[in-house]
């Protein structure tokens, strides 16, 4: 009897322990199963650009040849990290944390920000679109931009030192952005920032917002935007949550202004290999009693340009812009700009751009000096050349 019950105390052992190892498994099993259901949810992406070529510029800073080793081309150099997680319910949230640099010299772009470029979180939906809190652009960059012809083969195709942040020379701090999913043909932005300056809520704010509709080959988009340059009895003049468009001789006299305000509209159509289009821009800087100048200046940009995707791999583009200055000064410029880009591989391509420039008149400091684009760079004469090749690799 003895040897009955030991052996059936030792059955019962014995069970016991496999229906806890059992248990363990079964376990460990749903923990790894969610786990691997989490990490199916959540991305984390690496990405960036290396954009690098040879420029050589007639008329730079009051000399008649420059020629240097420039980067960002066709695009500025960068890398970044992007997550997404889904959180249920259509919802995901999202990051981007991007920094801007130079490959030649290794140094940060953006006055040396970390995430200069973008750094923001947010919320996405199918359905109600995206909301991001951060460093950010504005939304014309999104939904204006895209029809214009510096979207494409680069900054020869805009306005003469960006006066009209048509080639998205700013990003705007302490932003509340939200940009729409496409509804029936249109997609629709809008932004505020926050000045943050006790005593004003007004004082260095940002707001802006713009919309698009695509109707067959055509898309039509406008928007506006507002920067405050900060109240000058509460704290420094250009304070503001907007980065500085002040950065050629084309606008710098008015440096002092209290406010920015820019309306930009344009179309592109495309028809078969080839997408015409252009954008028309008005931008008024107006003073106040602490500005260095007491009449609003005001600009009128008109750009057109056709781009030719003579095959998958080869893209050609021509552009002509004129700008007209009016208010405390008068200046004009007349622009032409060329481009080629080449495909050698889906993430490298190789590019050659050219542009001329014409000023006359006055842009508030002297006589007006020609500039070529988003190059931002200062002729110290009337006309201005630059042509460059280059390269650019993307991760």
């Amino acid at each position: 009897m003895k040897n009955i019950n030991s052996l059936y105390n030792f059955a019962l052992r014995n069970k016991e322990e496999t229906l806890k190892t059992n248990l363990k498994v079964l376990v460990a099993s749903c923990l790894m199963a969610a786990g691997v259901q989490a990490y199916a949810q959540s991305s984390v992406t690496l990405y960036g650009i290396v954009d690098n070529g040879l420029m050589y510029v007639h008329n730079s800073g009051g000399h008649s040849t420059q020629l240097a080793m420039t980067q960002g081309g066709e695009q500025p150099s960068r890398w970044g990290l992007k997550t997404s997680e889904d959180i249920g319910g259509g919802l995901s949230v999202i990051t981007k944390l991007e920094n801007g640099f130079d490959p030649n010299t290794g140094k940060l772009g953006q006055g040396g920000l970390m995430f200069g470029r973008q750094a923001y979180v947010g919320l996405t939906n199918d359905k109600w679109g995206t909301v991001t809190f951060g460093r950010q652009y504005e939304p014309l960059t999104f939904i204006v931009q895209p029809i214009q012809g510096d979207y494409y083969l680069g900054g020869v195709f805009t306005s003469p030192g960006d006066i009209d942040n048509a080639d998205s020379s700013i990003r705007v701090n302490n932003a509340v952005m939200w940009i729409s999913p496409t509804w029936g043909g249109f997609n629709l932005g809008a932004e505020y920032s926050f000045g943050g300056i006790a005593g004003s809520v007004a004082s260095g704010q940002t707001y802006s917002g713009a919309a698009s509709y695509t109707f067959g080959p055509v898309t039509a988009a406008a928007g506006y935007l507002h920067i405050d340059n900060g109240n000058a009895s509460l704290t420094t003049r250009g304070t503001t949550s907007a980065g500085s468009l002040f950065n050629s001789s084309v606008n710098s006299a008015y440096k002092s202004a209290r406010s920015i305000n820019i309306a930009r509209a344009g179309a592109a159509w495309t028809v078969g290999p080839v997408v015409l289009g252009g954008y028309y821009s008005f931008s008024e800087y107006s003073p106040d009693s602490a500005s260095s100048f007491k009449v609003s200046q005001k600009y009128q940009v008109g750009s057109v340009y056709a781009v030719w995707n003579v095959t998958p791999a080869f893209q050609t583009e021509i552009g002509y812009t004129y700008m007209k200055s009016h208010g405390d000064s008068s200046a004009s410029q007349n622009q032409v700009g060329i481009a080629a880009d080449y495909l050698l591989s889906k993430r490298t391509d190789v590019y050659a751009f050219g542009g001329y420039a014409h000023a006359s008149g006055t842009n508030g400091s002297g006589p007006a000096q020609a500039v070529i684009g988003s190059w931002d760079i200062d002729s110290g004469a009337s006309t201005q050349g630059l042509v460059m090749v280059g390269i650019r690799h993307k991760f």
